[in-house]
This record gives C-alpha cells, sequence and structure tokens, in this order.
C-alpha cells in the first residue's frame, strides 16, 4: 500500500492510498475509521482523486462518525 496524499483537515486525518489497482480514501476520527475504495479506472488522476474529498463529502463523512460513535456507545452501555 502507498500513501499518496493527505488531505488536512481539522476534525479528522484524511490520507489517500494506492493499492491493488485501487485508490483507498481513509478518513480517521479517534478510534473510528472509514474507508471508502475507487477502482484506479474510475478517476483519471491522483488530482481527482483529492478533487473528489471536497467539503460536502468530508461533512457526509463526518456526520457518519457522529452515528457511528453513538450507535458503539449505545452498544457498550447495553452490554456494561
Amino acid at each position: 500500500m502507498r500513501v499518496v496524499g493527505e488531505i488536512p483537515h481539522p476534525d479528522c486525518k484524511i490520507t489517500l492510498f494506492a493499492w491493488n489497482n485501487r485508490y483507498l480514501i481513509k478518513f480517521e476520527q479517534g478510534f473510528l475509521e472509514q474507508t471508502f475504495k475507487i477502482h484506479e479506472y474510475d478517476v483519471t488522476s491522483e488530482a481527482d482523486l483529492q478533487a473528489l474529498v471536497d467539503e460536502t463529502f468530508i461533512h457526509e463523512t463526518l456526520t457518519r462518525f457522529e452515528a457511528m460513535g453513538a450507535s458503539l456507545r449505545n452498544r457498550l452501555n447495553a452490554i456494561g
């Protein structure tokens, strides 16, 4: 797996990878992570990959992190 870039953001870490004929967009926030896999033929360049990760995409991902965190907390409370 090769790191092809990072996108700075104050609320999460965003790393772009190339691996196995795919690009991966990995978001990390605390103990949670989300990874999006894109076939290398679906974008024409690594620059297109960075353009894909716009503010709307990031906002949607951060909203999903909130839901993931709530889900995990609820399950942990249910067993504890």
